[in-house]
């Protein structure tokens, strides 16, 4: 058993699991985005999926969400199947991606209500869920507004808002902070932190950003579609007698942190 499976199992026996992923892989034609990729992710657990470009991150957030199955594999979502009970699986879990996907032509507060209504809230529930998150994020005062009006950082926090509503159990993060200034990013890394102990929400947080990685419960680092390693980010430090995360990601990727802009 490789260490990156020993480490699942032993997470599996020791906490509640939200997403557990078990040997997944997919290709499309004669390329494999993913190679049985196993993983877990524990209640109140920051989990950060590290890789560059390209290593499979997106595809596997894809799979995750029910966007496409995979080839091989199983994923279950608060002990659900995504491939047999889908609605049941995916009812637990909220999402950011890459890409933005707010209607920049409606209000904040049309926006979220759409939402709701997606997942079957009723008004006043609709109504009560809004109004919560929009006012821990200090944005209830913006309900009104046009989202085109919002600064890229605001947008990203609606988003979030959004995603947060059905209070779900796993909260997916896919490179949620590209385009955001430092200042931004580092604000909705923190944030995200203190829903994972208000809520003992478990959080997987798809990055290229190894700063965003530095401050996690574990990190995994993924590379042309394989898990190359995982474990605290000290661990990772110590493994590769590395001084930083981003001198323990070149070594294990060969990829310098500085080339993994995002497209």
């Amino acid at each position: 058993m490789n260490d990156v499976s020993a480490t699942a199992q032993g997470l599996n026996q020791a906490t509640s699991k939200v997403l557990d992923v078990i040997a997944v892989s997919k290709s499309y034609g004669s390329r494999k985005a993913l190679d049985k990729v196993t993983l877990v992710v524990g209640a109140g657990e920051f989990v950060a999926l590290l890789g560059p470009n390209g290593a499979g991150k997106t595809t596997l957030f894809q799979l995750l969400s029910g966007l496409f199955g995979a080839d091989t594999g199983e994923i279950y979502i608060r002990g659900h199947d995504i491939r047999h009970t889908p609605i049941a699986a995916l009812a637990g879990m909220g999402i950011v991606f890459q890409q933005p996907t707010l209607d920049l032509d409606l209000t904040v507060h049309a926006n979220l209500l759409f939402h709701c209504r997606l997942h079957g809230l009723g008004k006043q529930r609709a109504r009560g869920r809004i109004i919560e998150e929009l006012r821990r994020l200090n944005l209830e005062v913006r309900a009104g507004e046009s989202c085109r009006a919002l600064s890229g950082g605001n947008r990203r926090k609606i988003e979030l808002a959004r995603a947060l509503l059905p209070d779900p159990d796993i909260l997916l993060m896919d490179e949620a902070t590209v385009g955001l200034d430092p200042a931004s990013r580092a604000s909705l890394v923190d944030y995200v932190h203190e829903l994972c102990v208000a809520r003992g929400m478990g959080v997987l947080w798809a990055t290229h950003l190894v700063d965003e990685a530095e401050t996690a419960d574990r990190v995994l680092v993924l590379h042309n579609g394989r898990l190359l390693t995982e474990g605290a980010p000290a661990k990772l430090l110590a493994d590769a007698r590395s001084a930083s995360l981003s001198e323990a990601f070149l070594k294990m990727t060969g990829v310098s942190p500085e080339q993994t802009e995002a497209p």
